[in-house]
Order: structure tokens, then C-alpha cells, then sequence
């Protein structure tokens, strides 16, 4: 098991993120693709908590034009984050997909704890 915190952008349920390609979750994933992860506002007030926590397979890109893509995604949505000018040529990133498998939507505003389970 490990936690990050990542960066994403999604194409409906599907999210994608851009790492180190030497990072030990591109190599845990090329081991093991089940992930599990969690997207939240991030709020003080744990009432008022709301966010999804997903199961979900995750796969290192290899393909040029997916990862050209997915480069753009990523910089359309965080325009500061990083420099992705080239980054086939850029062996220093792995791009990430994530497709989820069963999904929780947490709502504390419902009560402590309230969640609605979905697999897909």
C-alpha cells in the first residue's frame, strides 16, 4: 500500500495524472494496477466533507499519441504545474491512467460516515 497526492485532470470517470517516471507508484502499479484513491474538496469542517473514493485499475501510458494527449489535458488544466513541451522526448514523466472499478460518494452533510457504493 501506498498514498499520494496527485495532480489529475479526467475524461468522465476516467482520471489521468502525470508523475516521475522513476517514482515507486509507477513501479507498484507495473506490479500490481489495483489502486485505490480518493478525490475530496478538502474541507476543515469534516460535516461538510464530500468526494468520491474509488477502486480502480490503474496502467502506465505507452502510447506517443495517448501520452500527447494526455500532456495536453494536464497542462490545459494546470497551465503552471509543469512544463510538458515535449514530453515523449522527456523521459523524465510516466503519465497515468485510471479507470475506476467501484466507487463511494462520501457525504458528511447526509451524517457522519454517509456513503452510496456504485461498481461499475
Amino acid at each position: 500500500p501506498q498514498a499520494n497526492t496527485l495532480a489529475y485532470v479526467n475524461e468522465g470517470l476516467t482520471l489521468y495524472a502525470a508523475t516521475g517516471a522513476d517514482a515507486a507508484k509507477v513501479l507498484n502499479i507495473r506490479r500490481d494496477p489495483r489502486v485505490s484513491l480518493t478525490v475530496d474538496a478538502g474541507k476543515t469542517d469534516w460535516s461538510a466533507l464530500r468526494g468520491v473514493s474509488m477502486a480502480a485499475h490503474a496502467q502506465v501510458l505507452e502510447s506517443r499519441s495517448e501520452i500527447q494527449r494526455v500532456a495536453r489535458l494536464v497542462k490545459k488544466r494546470f497551465p503552471s504545474l509543469v512544463d510538458f513541451s515535449d514530453p515523449e522526448r522527456d523521459r523524465g514523466w510516466a503519465f497515468l491512467r485510471l479507470v475506476p472499478r467501484v466507487i463511494s460518494v462520501i457525504d458528511y452533510t447526509r451524517g457522519f460516515g454517509h456513503s452510496v457504493l456504485a461498481k461499475l
